[in-house]
This record gives structure tokens, sequence and C-alpha cells, in this order.
């Protein structure tokens, strides 16, 4: 594909994107149909089965480009909080649309979108502040990563739902904040436990 067709296919997407996030802040998912998104977007309905599956996969496309992207640009220890910082303005900004896609596919489709990019990250997170600590060289014997990463991504995951559907009242500063002063604090309790063990 030219790259002037894929900057018009790409555009149509957006298009697409743009009317998927229209409708969603007014009804349930389910009841959007792919021949209103397309009449929005002036194509024809077949047009728009040559960029997506079906309206799941329009909105996994949309929080891929949108969303996830946010988190994929940050790395390391200091980093990963802005890429949290920025996701959570991301729901702010987009809350109609991600109470929509949360109340109309369930919490565990909306963590598939999310947690494979979070998992990087806090994994990532939890290495560069065990290198900082001082005890990144024996990791494995200091403390089990994928256990800490695995339990750190359920209680984002929890925690920016929690906060989307308003039983949570703090701003997304002071969330970041909390996620990273229980990290740190996890992370020198285990090196202190280590010490006092050997």
């Amino acid at each position: 594909m030219n790259q002037k067709n894929l900057s018009v296919s790409e555009q149509t997407k957006q298009e697409l994107a743009n009317a998927l996030k229209k409708a969603m802040a007014q009804k349930p998912l389910e009841k959007i149909t792919i021949a209103e998104l397309a009449a929005a977007c002036n194509i024809r309905r077949q047009s728009f089965y040559y960029h997506f599956e079906d309206i799941y996969d329009l909105l996994r496309w949309m929080f891929e480009k949108e969303a996830i992207s946010l988190l994929r640009q940050q790395e390391g220890a200091l980093l990963w909080k802005e890429g949290l910082l920025q996701m959570f303005r991301y729901l702010e900004e987009n809350r109609a649309v991600c109470l929509c896609a949360l109340r109309s596919m369930g919490r565990d489709h909306i963590k598939r979108f999310f947690e494979a990019d979070i998992y990087a990250i806090i994994h990532l997170t939890v290495e560069q502040l065990a290198h900082e600590i001082g005890v990144g060289n024996n990791l494995d014997s200091f403390i089990d990563v994928e256990m800490l990463t695995h339990f750190y991504v359920v209680a984002l995951a929890g925690l920016m739902e929690s906060w989307l559907l308003g039983e949570i009242d703090r701003t997304p500063e002071e969330l970041i904040h909390f996620a990273d002063t229980m990290l740190n604090d996890q992370m020198r309790g285990a090196a202190a436990r280590v010490s006092q063990n050997k």
C-alpha cells in the first residue's frame, strides 16, 4: 500500500473512531451499529469492513492508538509515573467513552487492553528500582519480580476502574504518587529484610 493510501486509511480509521466515541457518549456499545458509524463518516457500510472486523475491533484500535500509545512512550522508573498520569488524563478526558466500554464489555475486556503494556512498564520499573537500591544483580533471589509485577498491574487496573467509576475521589496526581510510594516502600522494605537475613 502506498503512503497516500495509508494516510487515507488512517484518516478513515480515525473518523470511525471519532464517530464511535460520539455514539458511545450517548448510548451503550451494543446499541451502536456499523451502519450508523459508516453514515456518520459518509462511507459505505462495506467500507467499514475494509478497516475493522466489527465494532469491538474498532474499539480496540481506538484504545491502542490513543491510550496505550501513551504508556509505550514511557520507560524507566521515573517515566512510568508520567505514562500512568497521561493514562489517567486520557480516561478523564474520555470518561463517557471509557465508562460505556466498561459497562458494555466488562472489566476483563478493558483490562486486557491495558494489561500487557502496564505489565511491561511495571516490570521494568521494578528492575530499575532494584538496581537503584543495590540489589539488581541478585534480583531473582531478592524478590519474586513476576509476582510483584502482577500484583501492581492488578492493583493499578483496579485503581483505574474504581477511579473511573467515581468510587475514589482523588486527583490523578494523588493516585500516581500513592502507587509510586507503595512500590518504592515495597522495594525498600524487601531490601531491608534481605540485609537483616544476611
